[in-house]
């Protein structure tokens, strides 16, 4: 069993955990996840190691509530346990100097960018973050991500925090300034946002790592669940990723496939939050 020592909202629908899971912690590289079980029932979901402590072997997971898994997990305390928790697995991100780095997280994506922002600028390089969401609400880690940034820019839909508008909007005022010159990308975040963000970097050459997100059950290649068309071969985001050439990505195949259990998954997570409901409503008579 794996120790929740910290449980924290950092959003609606958006939660922080810390867990006891001292060989992870140590082995963990920048870039690879975790497969977690909520319960013993529960489904395996791939989940991103936004940090990690190996003084006290805990890791922080940062989870979405979108599904019947994750609202699973919201009904865990702190001192209470995950049913499982494995890895870490996936291949590290790759981290080189390259000079000025964009590291680019829409929504929970900004939990994946804030351990590569950290790695690249302990590489070298000078980061500028941009953090992109709905709205004010939804922003996260923001003060993390600015602690290791030379520039923070946030956007959102809504203009309820920093620039109204979208990452791209950000990223094009940065690669049209002739006082800037990106040598990199990092981007993670909602498929459409990945793909936006690697048309835009194309035409100028801009390497674009992105990190996606594909249906994944075992984590170890052996379902197929996470294959994904790079370069069209296939590969599998498991164990060939979850990082690739966002130049190279087959974008509206993601997003295709990522529709295939939607009316699955929206039920089950309607179904699971009336039983919730139920269970939590106090008994007539009570208070």
């Amino acid at each position: 069993m794996f120790e929740i020592v910290e449980k924290q909202t950092l959003g609606p629908n958006v939660t922080r955990y810390e867990i006891k899971a001292p060989r992870i912690a140590k082995a963990r590289q920048c870039g690879q996840f975790v497969i977690v079980r909520a319960l013993p029932h529960s489904e395996r979901i791939p989940l991103t190691i936004a940090d990690v402590n190996t003084q006290t072997g805990t890791i922080t997971l940062i989870v979405q509530t979108v599904g019947k898994s994750t609202l699973e997990m919201t009904t865990l305390k702190k001192g209470g346990s995950f049913a499982d928790v494995a890895g870490p697995l996936g291949q590290p991100s790759h981290i080189a100097k390259y000079g000025t780095v964009v590291v680019i997280g829409g929504g929970l994506g900004t939990a994946v960018v804030y351990p590569q922002a950290v790695a690249l600028r302990n590489a070298g390089n000078k980061i500028i973050s941009i953090i992109g969401a709905r709205t004010k609400d939804l922003i996260i880690l923001e003060e993390l991500l600015g602690s290791v940034s030379d520039r923070l820019i946030i956007t959102t839909d809504d203009g309820s925090s920093g620039k109204k508008g979208l990452v791209t909007d950000a990223l094009r005022e940065l690669v049209e300034n002739p006082q800037t010159k990106v040598d990199a990308v990092y981007c993670a975040g909602p498929v459409i946002m990945m793909k936006a963000v690697s048309e835009l970097t194309r035409p100028l050459n801009i390497p674009t790592i992105v990190s996606l997100n594909p249906v994944m059950v075992d984590g170890t290649g052996m379902c197929g669940g996470c294959r994904v068309t790079i370069d069209g071969q296939r590969k599998f985001a498991c164990v060939d990723g979850p990082e690739f050439d966002g130049h190279k990505v087959d974008f509206d195949q993601l997003m295709d496939r990522l529709k295939t259990y939607k009316g699955h998954e929206d039920k089950k997570y309607e179904e699971h939050k009336c039983k919730l409901s139920k269970y939590a409503s106090p008994k007539k008579g009570t208070a």
